[in-house]
C-alpha cells in the first residue's frame, strides 16, 4: 500500500482557514451593509425643492410671513423654498393639496389658525381631517386682528364704533378674509355681545378686504395685524380693536377686545404643517430649523416690525396640543355665533 504524502498541498489549499474566513466574512458582513441609520431620512433631507402652499392669495398676512421665512430656510437646509399661493374656500384649497401630496417634506402647508381649527366646526364636510391627514410639525407666533376703519370715520375707539352702528341697523357693512375667518368671527361675536346688525362681506383674502376698505365699498374690516401695518402708520386706516391676548409693540394704544368690554378669548396663530405618514426624523429636522428662525434677531425684528411678538420655541407635540385644545375652543365659538357653512 502506497503511503500518503506527508504534506498533501492540494488538501491544505482546499481547507485552509484563511480561504474559508475570506469566504465567511462577506457573508457576516453583508447584513451590516444594508442597514440604515434612524435618521438616514433627516440626514439626506431634503433632496429637491420644497414647496411651501399658503392657503391665502399673496400680500396677506400668512403670505408675507411664508415669504419672510422662505429663503432663510432655504439657506439652512440647501434646497430652493418655493411659496405657492392657493387661495380659496377660507384655505380649504390649499390644505387639501398638502393633506393628499406624498409625506416625504417636499410639499408642506404654511397655514393660519382659521383653516386648520376652525373650518372643522365650520362646515358640514372637509376634504381632508386636521388630526389625521396632517403632522403639525412647528407654531409660528401667536396673536389677534384688528378691527379698522378708514380714518375719515367719526369713530375713534371701540365704544364709539358701536354706538355708530347702533344708530344704522343693517346699514353697515364690514369685510373679512373669508366666510367663518377668524375676522369673521371676531366681528359676529362683537354683534352678537353688542347687538349690531352689519353685513359680512367676504373676500378671498386680506389684501382686497383692505382695498376696498379704503375705496369706501364697506366701512369697516377684521384684518390681520400683518399686512396692515404700513396702511395705519400712513394714516389710511384706524386701529380701534385687536382681538389678540396682548397690546401690539407697534400699537401700544390700541386695547384688546378683552380690554374693550367684548371678550374674545381664541386667538390666531401661523403654523408649518406635513402631510400625515411624514417621516418623524423630517418632522423634527424641520421644527429644530423653524425654532432656530424663530430665535433669529432679523427674524425676530422683522416679525415685530409685522406686529408679531409672541414667538416662542416649540416642539410638534406642543404644537398638536395646542391645535386639539384650538379645536375645542373655536368650535364653542363657531357654535355660539352659529355659523355655519355647506
Amino acid at each position: 500500500m502506497r503511503p500518503m504524502p506527508s504534506h498533501p498541498m492540494h488538501l491544505k489549499f482546499r481547507f485552509s482557514p484563511w480561504r474559508l474566513a475570506l469566504q465567511v466574512w462577506p457573508c457576516l458582513l453583508a447584513p451590516a451593509s444594508h442597514a440604515a441609520p434612524a435618521d438616514d431620512a433627516a440626514t439626506s433631507y431634503p433632496t429637491r425643492q420644497i414647496t411651501l402652499i399658503v392657503p391665502t392669495a399673496a400680500a396677506g398676512g400668512t403670505d408675507t410671513v411664508a415669504r419672510l421665512f422662505a429663503p432663510a430656510l432655504a439657506q439652512l437646509l440647501k434646497q430652493p423654498v418655493l411659496v405657492e399661493n392657493k387661495p380659496g374656500a377660507n384655505g380649504i384649497l390649499g390644505a387639501d393639496a398638502v393633506a393628499h401630496a406624498p409625506p416625504d417634506g417636499h410639499k408642506l402647508l404654511f397655514a393660519y389658525a382659521a383653516a386648520m381649527v376652525v373650518n372643522p366646526s365650520l362646515y358640514r364636510k372637509l376634504p381632508y381631517d386636521t388630526l389625521r391627514d396632517f403632522v403639525p410639525v412647528v407654531q409660528i407666533g401667536r396673536g389677534g386682528n384688528l378691527l379698522l376703519v378708514r380714518s375719515d370715520m367719526p369713530v375713534k375707539t371701540l365704544q364709539d364704533f358701536v354706538a355708530y352702528a347702533k344708530a344704522r341697523p343693517g346699514q353697515l357693512s364690514y369685510c373679512s378674509w373669508g366666510a367663518g375667518s377668524g375676522g369673521h368671527l371676531a366681528m359676529e361675536s362683537l354683534s352678537r355681545q353688542a347687538g349690531l346688525q352689519m353685513t359680512h362681506v367676504p373676500y378671498k383674502g386680506t389684501a382686497p378686504c383692505v382695498q376696498d376698505l379704503l375705496g369706501g365699498q364697506v366701512n369697516a374690516a377684521f384684518a390681520d395685524t400683518t399686512s396692515t401695518v404700513e396702511l395705519v402708520k400712513a394714516g389710511k386706516l384706524r386701529p380701534l380693536v385687536n382681538s389678540g391676548p396682548a397690546r401690539l409693540p407697534l400699537m401700544p394704544d390700541v386695547p384688546t377686545m378683552n380690554e374693550a368690554g367684548h371678550p374674545f378669548t381664541t386667538y390666531a396663530w401661523y403654523g408649518l404643517f406635513a402631510p400625515a405618514g411624514t417621516p418623524d426624523a423630517i418632522v423634527h429636522k424641520l421644527n429644530r430649523v423653524v425654532n432656530q428662525l424663530i430665535q433669529d434677531p432679523a427674524i425676530r425684528r422683522r416679525m415685530n416690525e409685522l406686529n408679531t411678538n409672541e414667538m416662542q420655541s416649540n416642539t410638534p407635540e406642543d404644537f398638536a396640543a395646542t391645535i386639539r385644545q384650538d379645536l375645542k375652543d373655536w368650535g364653542q365659538l363657531v357654535r355660539q355665533t352659529g355659523v355655519v357653512l355647506d
